[in-house]
């Protein structure tokens, strides 16, 4: 009977998909035949509204474009009122009432604000950064948004790119696991009042811009788009998806958004997606640059592409008329289009109710509530990674002087980081203000600033364009820091980037600490009290100097709107950390891109010696990391077990084998491990990486506690794209390793036949 019931329960779901499926096209035909070219177009043109507030709305710029249905959605208008009176003027002034769909950069959180997206997948927990999404998606619907553009699930191996910051990394297995999670956060399991549509960007490629420059060339060979870049963005789709952005960069020569092979040969045809895709901003426009064609010529070239929404440009509605008039598009293109764009706005459920997301009473109720602030406070710690922690300096003890130091420790606009633009910055703390409650009058806290940013007038207005970073006099500002320091029996500094150094347009060529801040670091440790170093960043940064010389290094990334709190969690052991890395960190800028999964030359560098002439070694550095991919430290310590497999040969036909490892903490503090596994085939039909991220688990372990921790090999789990790009897993010897980050594994041996 039970068998029966659940037979029946999914044809009944499958009737009722079918049938709500077709009441979707026939409404969408009937809507479609009353529209002209001109609303159709409109239903593909999403500019930007610009500041409106309460009751300007009928007097923006956009109003009268949108009344006679020249508008398909606006972006990056915030407060639910003021989208509200938008909608109104869609539904009621304008001839057929199609509502709007409302967009927002909510990329790590709305006025609860969590990691940075680097950050958040350093924490390598995949429900926690789903519940992120999710949180995400329930104050910004509370806000009148439906529609996020995010993930950004861009693989980046080079740290000079800004946008590293956005992403989750250099791997395409943790990508795609991270993909998955925020696509599932953001939508669940369908589009009721609390879920929005997500937008997975950009499509493609975009994080191998060449040199780390944003907006630059891309060029690569479709066996590596497929092995190592696509993944993050095919398991998007697969995760059902509802829309897509294309990318700034050219890929084969073709910029992405004018790019058919990308946009409808890959991402329609291959893996299926049904969404729709829109254009980054003014990307269409910018094709001009590329030196393409005219507006006329590189918008028909677009839609033709596959592409169905222009943000911005006005290259849409502002020309394909005249291209439907001389040929260059045909009905059948606007159409197809404009439907996809009609057939998201009704799965979201506006045609039904336009003001299903314009619920003043959820805004007043609905965000940055003591519960969401609790979660972000608890995954900004997850995310933390302790990087160094020399005679067990950390965590501090709640006693005696401590001394708070740098220009990063009394600010609160930069705790939320890069692309964080419904933030309240105004209601976060600084980490001074969260030192002294944490500490509560059981320690005394001395606070400096220390220093400037950095010595350049020049450099410190780049980075410090929209965050308010108090500005001094160096030499004062060092003799209070040193006298803080006389009287302080250990010395936190709070140092790094700023928030506006990493994100969009924020590459750099030099990726140390910033010339001031690093001076007056060197002061500090000159004093001989111990310092312990609080690095704030968005990307991975060139840290050899501080690794040599300074006792503890905690990285926090910028951790969000409860950073301050989360970081003295750590400080003072209420959490251990437990965040690991998932980029490489580099000895030099010159060493970029840089990344553990890379392929071996023919000469392969000699570890045990590092200068071998006839190698593939730099003259002057070693070709190792200061801190490897998947490396984070904990106030425990955790043994690892030999691997043991349940079998050492596994059938192409549908075999698997389960590799094991003990993992036993051996400290004092019951703590959390991620655990990880990796991969080498190490013979096949096309050269294959040293070592290939192919699973972890994140777990929990009480001192002294021991637990066997099992993965399940499949040989789907070991395809790969061959030269002619078919997913194949090849038989032959294959080396598992596992453990606690990429370059401290066991090993053992499988062969698959």
């Amino acid at each position: 009977m039970r068998r029966t019931a659940i037979i029946l329960s999914f044809f009944l779901v499958l009737f009722q998909g079918k049938a709500q499926h077709e009441s979707m096209e026939v409404f969408i035909d009937s809507l479609m035949a009353q529209m002209t070219v001109r609303e159709k177009l409109g239903q593909l043109n999403l500019p930007v509204t610009g500041t409106i507030v309460t009751g300007q709305a009928k007097s923006s710029a956009v109003a009268e474009k949108i009344m006679r249905g020249e508008v398909g959605g606006l972006f990056n208008l915030k407060g639910v009122k003021q989208i509200r009176e938008m909608q109104e003027i869609a539904v009621e002034k304008s001839r057929l009432g199609i509502p709007l769909i409302f967009g927002m950069d909510v990329i790590h959180g709305y006025e609860t604000v969590f990691p940075i997206p680097l950050a958040l997948s350093c924490t390598w927990d995949i429900e926690a950064v789903k519940l992120s999404a999710a949180i995400a998606a329930k104050e910004a619907s509370a806000d009148g948004i439906c529609w996020t553009f995010s993930p950004m699930v861009d693989l980046c191996r080079d740290a000079r790119w800004g946008r590293i910051a956005e992403g989750s990394g250099e791997d395409p297995f943790l990508g795609a696991a991270m993909a998955r999670a925020m696509v599932e956060g953001y939508q669940g399991e369908a589009f009721d009042e609390k879920h929005i549509m997500a937008c997975v960007k950009h499509f493609a490629l975009y994080g191998a811009s060449e040199s780390g420059r944003d907006y630059n060339t891309v060029d690569m060979s479709r066996q590596r788009m497929y092995n190592e870049y696509f993944p993050p963005y095919k398991a998007a789709v697969e995760a059902g998806a509802a829309s897509v952005m294309s990318s700034f960069n050219e890929v084969d020569g073709v910029p992405a958004t004018a790019n058919k092979w990308l946009m409808t040969d890959v991402l329609r045809h291959q893996w299926g997606f049904d969404g729709f895709v829109v254009t980054d901003y003014t990307a269409i426009q910018e094709m001009q640059v590329h030196g393409i064609g005219d507006l006329q010529t590189v918008s028909a070239r677009a839609l033709k592409a596959g592409i169905d929404m222009d943000m911005v440009s006005d290259g849409f509605i502002g020309t394909l008329e005249a291209s439907l008039v001389q040929g260059k598009v045909t009905m059948a293109d606007i159409n197809t289009a404009c439907r996809r764009i009609l057939e998201a706005k009704y799965k979201l459920g506006l045609f039904e109710d336009p003001y299903k997301y314009c619920s003043v009473r959820r805004a007043a109720s609905e965000l940055y509530t003591d519960e969401h602030r609790a979660i972000a406070r608890r995954i900004a710690a997850e995310s933390f990674v302790l990087l160094k922690n020399e005679g067990a300096l950390l965590p501090l003890s709640r006693k005696g002087v401590i001394g708070l130091v740098g220009p990063l420790a009394d600010n609160r606009d930069n705790m939320s980081g890069t692309w964080s633009v419904a933030a309240t910055p105004e209601r976060y703390s600084t980490l001074a203000e969260a030192m002294r409650r944490a500490v509560d009058g059981r320690a005394e806290i001395l606070y400096a600033p220390g220093c400037n940013l950095m010595y350049s007038e020049k450099e410190q207005k780049a980075a410090m364009w929209q965050r308010n970073i108090p500005r001094g006099d160096d030499k004062r500002w060092r003799e209070e820091a040193l006298e803080v320091a006389s009287r302080s029996d250990v010395i936190v500094a709070a140092m790094g980037e700023c928030a506006e150094m990493s994100g969009e347009s924020s590459s750099r060529v030099g990726l140390e600490m910033p010339d001031a801040q690093h001076d007056l670091l060197e002061a500090l440790l000159a004093t001989g009290k111990p310092v312990v170093l609080v690095h704030f960043s968005g990307r991975p940064t060139v840290m050899k100097w501080e690794n040599e010389h300074v006792p503890a290094i905690l990285n926090v990334w910028f951790g969000g709107s409860e950073a301050a709190d989360a970081i003295c969690d750590v400080l003072f052991g209420d959490v251990v950390p437990s965040g690991k890395l998932t980029t490489t960190f580099p000895q030099h800028v010159g060493q970029l891109p840089m990344y553990y999964n890379h392929k071996n030359t023919g000469r392969p560098a000699d570890t045990k010696n590092w200068y071998q002439k006839y190698r593939s070694n730099y003259l002057d550095v070693n070709n190792e990391p200061v801190y490897p991919f998947g490396y984070g430290l904990s106030y425990t310590t955790f043994s690892y077990g030999e691997i043991k497999l349940d079998a050492t040969e596994m059938s192409l036909d549908g075999g698997e084998v389960r590799a094991s490892v003990t993992v036993k903490n051996t400290g004092n503090y019951d703590a959390d491990e991620i655990v990880q596994l990796y991969v080498r085939d190490m013979v096949g039909s096309v050269t294959r990486p040293v070592q290939e991220l192919k699973g972890f688990q994140r777990i929990h372990l009480k001192k002294g506690e021991s637990r066997t921790v099992d993965f399940t090999i499949t040989p789907d789990l070991l395809k790969f794209y061959n030269y002619e790009l078919e997913e194949v897993c090849e038989p032959g010897e294959f080396q598992i390793m596992i453990g606690p980050h990429s370059k401290e594994v066991r090993t053992a041996m499988l062969t698959v036949r």
